[in-house]
């Protein structure tokens, strides 16, 4: 694994990692991170490069602004920033790395991905989203699930009004820019409109992100592989549910790699 740092397109500092074949590559995979966590997902994003790797796939990790060993700060992270983060990782990944792109984007993740679909149309060959992100407003705005519930529900919304800022889980400071582009942006009509071979994989116990939102944007989607894992909460949850998720991602990559 080789460690660099990279200049975002605005100048952000970013932290990426690098992990390479030992063998000639056969195309590189970008994993996209969820919100509040780092290029690492809480060690699956490493286990799963590891795995890319022996499959002969280059993979670069890296965290956005806001998170991790990344430059910029919590409250100013917004999702166009995420999206400039991308387009610099993709950019520098297509330089150094050249073959046939890939993308794994892990809930809060799936959000800059997929609004940055339309910009990729030629240059990405297939994607994958853990238990994603589709709708903002039911996910932030007017939360369903608990998690929702308890981080972004009336008493944290007053808090962002008068502060400026809410703690997400306690310890993540969301801003108010976030939570003005929540309102605008719509990921599941980028995911829709996109042609490229999909796979979704999401946990059916999922307390944070909608599995029933994610499993039915995928039926009414072409080419697109929806896989539950049974009794997965949000970021599956147990060891054995990471293993299933990196297993049929890993799978589903290498297959469409071949029929590609």
């Amino acid at each position: 694994m080789k460690v660099l740092e990279l200049a975002s397109v605005d100048g952000t500092l970013l932290d990426v990692a690098v992990h390479r074949p030992s063998g000639e590559s056969v195309g590189t995979v970008v994993q996209v991170h969820g919100i509040t966590v780092d290029k690492d997902e809480g060690g699956m994003f490493v286990r799963l490069a590891d795995r890319l790797v022996g499959s002969g796939f280059s993979v670069v990790r890296f965290s956005f602004r806001g998170h991790g060993r990344s430059g910029g700060t919590q409250k100013g992270m917004t999702i166009a920033g995420e999206m400039l983060d991308l387009q610099a990782v993709i950019d520098h990944a297509e330089a150094v790395y050249p073959g046939r792109l890939s993308i794994v984007a892990a809930s809060f993740g799936a959000v800059s991905t997929l609004l940055s679909l339309p910009y990729l149309t030629d240059r990405l060959s297939s994607l994958v989203l853990w238990n994603p992100v589709l709708d903002l407003d039911r996910t932030f705005l007017q939360p369903e699930l608990p998690w929702g519930m308890e981080n972004f529900g009336s008493v944290q919304q007053g808090l962002l009004t008068r502060q400026g800022y809410l703690l997400v889980d306690g310890e993540f400071a969301l801003g108010r820019v976030l939570f003005e582009e929540f309102r605008h942006y719509r990921p599941t009509e980028h995911f829709l409109a996109a042609a490229q071979p999909a796979l979704v994989v999401h946990g059916d116990k999922d307390s944070y992100v909608s599995y029933d939102i994610a499993r039915r944007a995928a039926q009414a989607r072409p080419h697109c592989q929806f896989h539950t894992v049974r009794g997965s909460d949000h970021g599956f949850d147990s060891r054995a549910y990471e293993d299933e998720a990196i297993k049929t991602t890993v799978g589903w990559l290498v297959s469409n790699h071949r029929a590609s």
